[in-house]
């Protein structure tokens, strides 16, 4: 019989895929290092393993002691899996911009996770590094993995994703791409392709947000290049002990929206169903496609699984709300179809003006129309609301008939987004667009920047 005695044995061995269509403008060939056919769905089980066995090895980690890491999700989730095997608790430390289902899924493989505020210092007590060093010296019989520095995480990948890159290849490889988080894949892996041919090129993918680029160019840490951001599993605040710089021949940063079109893109023109990191990594490849040749052999590494991301980057609304699905938005129809579904929220004349303040703060808007008789008979905005109650505190027990303004301008939905711009002004905040089945809907000017930038 063929079996494995856990599920630790089935970390590694991962496939190499060519591919074919996201990268149709590049002549070289170039390769996918699937990771996702790991246990835990991702590049992190190696290191995970490995980190554990290690601190096994010489007493840091005990027997039934717990385990604490600050992790994005990838790396807590092949910690857990070796804690479940090896009977350890475990403790995951993340940051608030990671996707619910990196903790739900962490949570389900029995982990104890702490969600901490991504936009704040490193040395910020609140911040998920100083988090997980705190609960390191609290929890009793505790060891904190500390990936950033741990040097077994670029170990686990000089030991086995660089030969296996190597031997899959035949050492035809001539350029290696992969996103850049704590280092150690870039590194482990670079390190042991150079000691096999030191002409192998090993670009890193950077997102806008984060330090490396920058870094590695200047040697200088500037911390103006530190600003939040969407994109999940690689950048930095910090300069990871991790991060052989000296292995790294070019950084390529990527932008947040890129990042999430072509994570999309690699699903549906591939069918590889992988994470945010992967759509950074071909994007930053084909930013540097003029630098390869048809001779040449890319492997790009895929570090997770597309399931982490079903809420955020392959979820319609969630894109749409940031600006990164290219929509042709060119009539009123098309700026209220995804909330057409939705009732338009009103109020009527003879309500109070704290009504109004009160529905504006539950539904979180700025303008509402106002109703009188079945028909719109006027309009409120914040800033009006803010004036009048500013200078007159006990109008907040008056009818809003009252202190109402006028009604907001109706508009049919084949209104052009030209002809709108023109009705939109500093006194006429938003616009109801009537669609066929007689329905109304707003049109803020937030909503018409948002579809002209």
């Amino acid at each position: 019989m063929k079996y494995y005695n856990n599920i630790l044995e089935t970390i590694g061995n991962t496939p190499l895929v060519k591919l074919n269509n996201v990268i149709d403008d590049i002549k070289a060939t170039v390769l996918a290092k699937v990771e996702t056919t790991n246990p835990g769905n991702s590049v992190k089980d190696r290191m995970a393993l490995q980190m554990i066995e290690d601190a096994e090895k010489d007493g840091r980690l005990k027997p039934g002691g717990t385990i604490i890491e600050g992790t994005s999700g990838n790396t807590g989730m092949g910690l857990a899996l070796v804690a479940i095997i090896k009977g350890y608790k475990l403790i995951c430390v993340l940051s608030d911009k990671q996707s619910k289902e990196k903790m739900d899924i962490l949570r389900a493989v029995g982990a104890e996770v702490h969600v901490c505020p991504t936009n704040v210092a490193p040395e910020d007590p609140r911040s998920y590094y100083s988090v997980s060093k705190r609960l390191a010296e609290e929890v009793p019989n505790s060891w904190y993995v500390n990936q950033y520095d741990n040097p077994s995480n670029a170990l686990a990948h000089y030991l086995s994703t660089g030969p296996e890159i190597w031997e899959q290849t035949e050492g035809k490889i001539t350029h290696f791409v992969v996103g850049v988080g704590t280092g150690g894949t870039i590194s482990g892996v670079g390190k042991y392709l150079k000691e096999q041919n030191p002409n192998i090129k090993i670009w890193g993918i950077d997102t806008y947000g984060s330090v490396f680029k920058k870094y590695h160019e200047t040697g200088v840490f500037d911390e103006n290049e530190i600003y939040p951001y969407i994109t999940e599993g690689i950048g930095e605040d910090i300069l990871p002990k991790n991060v052989d710089f000296s292995l790294i021949d070019k950084f390529e940063k990527v932008t947040d929206k890129d990042a999430a079109v072509w994570q999309r893109k690699i699903a549906k023109e591939e069918g590889i169903f992988v994470g945010n990191s992967a759509g950074s990594a071909i994007k930053g490849l084909l930013q540097l496609k003029d630098e390869l040749t048809e001779d040449d052999v890319v492997v790009v590494l895929f570090h997770d699984h597309g399931s982490r991301y079903v809420g955020k980057m392959f979820n319609d609304d969630w894109m749409r709300e940031r600006g990164f699905l290219d929509e042709a938005i060119t009539t009123a129809g098309d700026l209220v179809a995804n909330h057409k579904d939705l009732p338009l929220i009103s109020l009527f004349s003879e309500e109070l003006v704290s009504h109004a303040v009160d529905k504006m703060r539950k539904h979180n808007i700025s303008q509402i129309p106002v109703m009188k008789d079945g028909k719109f008979a006027g309009s409120l905005d914040d800033s009006k609301l803010y004036q009048i109650l500013l200078d007159n505190p006990e109008l907040r027990d008056a009818s809003i008939s009252g202190i109402m303004q006028e009604p907001f301008p109706i508009v049919k939905e084949d209104t052009t987004i030209d002809q709108l711009s023109k009705l939109i002004s500093k006194d006429t905040t938003a616009v109801l667009v009537e669609l066929a089945d007689g329905s109304h809907h707003i049109v803020t000017r937030h909503d018409l920047i948002s579809a002209i930038a």
